[in-house]
């Protein structure tokens, strides 16, 4: 008798040793698995941080670009407001010549 309850005992023993190896097994390969997981996310991770980057500097770009064209539309602007002047000055100058020429 006390060798069958032995041998009860080392049953449970072994079947709980095979237990925890396969639970150590399993635990190993999700590790694995969440590792490779995590793998992946950083490389998106450092792929999206680049794109963001390359976006930064587009924007950059795109403000200088902005900011370039207004300059040139101010100085559009005052060049159009000289002409303006000059073109008023010539139609004075003429109303005035053509004022003199009825009278003479």
């Amino acid at each position: 008798m006390i060798s069958t309850g032995v041998e009860v005992r080392t049953g449970r023993l072994e079947s709980m040793v095979e237990q925890i190896g396969e639970a150590v097994l399993s635990t190993a390969e999700t590790v694995e698995c969440l590792a490779a997981r995590m793998d992946t996310l950083s490389i998106q991770i450092e792929v999206q941080g680049k794109q963001l980057q390359q976006q930064g500097y587009q924007i950059f770009a795109l403000c200088d670009a902005v900011q370039s064209l207004a300059d040139s539309h101010d100085h559009s602007l005052q060049t159009l407001g000289q002409l303006t002047q000059t073109l008023d000055r010539l139609t004075s100058l003429l109303e005035k010549r053509q004022g003199v020429g009825d009278r003479g």
